[in-house]
């Protein structure tokens, strides 16, 4: 599974990270942003950057995509 945040949708309100740190982040600045291992991908350039999600995060990934008051978390099935 892979997960990808589009932060132009982001609302900031850090439910994601609350649901699962390990995959989710908010940043200084004010965004939310996936990560792999402890670095967060962040690149405004171009596509969001995909994180891989270990299988023990999948559930806690979809509840946080569902929770979002943003819609701005997606995922992709491998």
């Amino acid at each position: 599974m892979k997960v990808w945040i589009d932060q132009d949708l982001c609302t900031g309100d850090g439910l994601c990270e609350e649901i699962c740190p390990s995959v989710f982040t908010l940043l200084d600045d004010g965004l939310s942003y996936v990560k792999q291992g402890s670095q967060a991908l962040s690149d405004r350039s171009g596509s969001p950057p995909r994180a891989t999600v270990e299988p023990e995060d999948y559930e806690a990934v979809v509840k946080a995509s569902e929770a979002c008051p943003g819609e701005c978390i997606f995922v992709e099935s491998d």
